[in-house]
């Protein structure tokens, strides 16, 4: 926690702190630290329980994913309000978890609106990595009728959940991209130079044309 202290950035804390997190760590500098400490399960748990956010986002690179019970993600996710640590505790832990789809399932109807981002994320992973048994058109009605009015976290991993099926699935793809303008969810988003906007029908696009000229 001294170390952690030591990193504190007010500059970084200022740009972390427009995103709704609440540390001052530099995220590279964080990453040395949690290569130099390697995995420690029992170090990670007890920096969790600090409730600090850099002292959590440091126990998520250290930590031994698999090592953590269904329910101790299921707590972990519902204390993880800080958006980067959720971030990383889906991308880098559960996603790594066999209760990945037990938790998928439940947290996606969960009426706490982060949880249930948590479970949409998963989804769009699976509909990138294990589409099989999805049932995408399904998916495509539920972001339809509630991601115009979900919660700001909720929204955007719907909408990511949205641009993966039209990405991934060219049967899909023009109903996706459909939804995507009738909506207009994050149609106005600034986006910096060189970047690729998050409104789904430009994301859509850009990543196909990618593809295409990939060969």
């Amino acid at each position: 926690m001294a170390e952690l202290a030591a990193l504190e950035d007010p500059k970084a804390r200022a740009v972390n702190e427009r995103h709704g997190d609440d540390h001052g760590v530099n995220l590279g500098r964080l990453r040395a630290l949690a290569k130099r400490l390697k995995t420690q399960q029992e170090l990670a748990r007890r920096l969790w329980d600090t409730s600090d956010t850099a002292a959590r986002l440091l126990a998520l690179l250290i930590c031994r994913p698999k090592a953590f019970e269904r329910d101790e993600l299921d707590a972990m996710v519902r204390e993880a309000r800080a958006p980067k640590v959720l971030d990383w505790l889906v991308n880098h832990v559960v996603k790594k978890s066999p209760h990945a789809e037990e938790l998928r399932l439940a947290w996606s109807a969960d009426p706490d609106p982060v949880v249930a981002s948590a479970g949409w994320a998963l989804t769009a992973d699976r509909v990138v990595k294990r589409p099989e048994g999805l049932d995408l058109g399904g998916l495509l009605d539920v972001i339809e009728a509630e991601m115009k009015d979900a919660p700001e976290r909720l929204q955007w991993a719907m909408n990511t959940c949205l641009a993966r099926i039209g990405i991934e699935h060219a049967g899909l793809r023009a109903r996706a991209v459909g939804i995507g303008e009738r909506l207009e969810v994050l149609k106005d988003y600034p986006t910096s130079p060189g970047c690729t906007s998050p409104f789904a029908p430009v994301w859509i696009a850009e990543m196909v044309r990618r593809a295409a000229a990939a060969g």
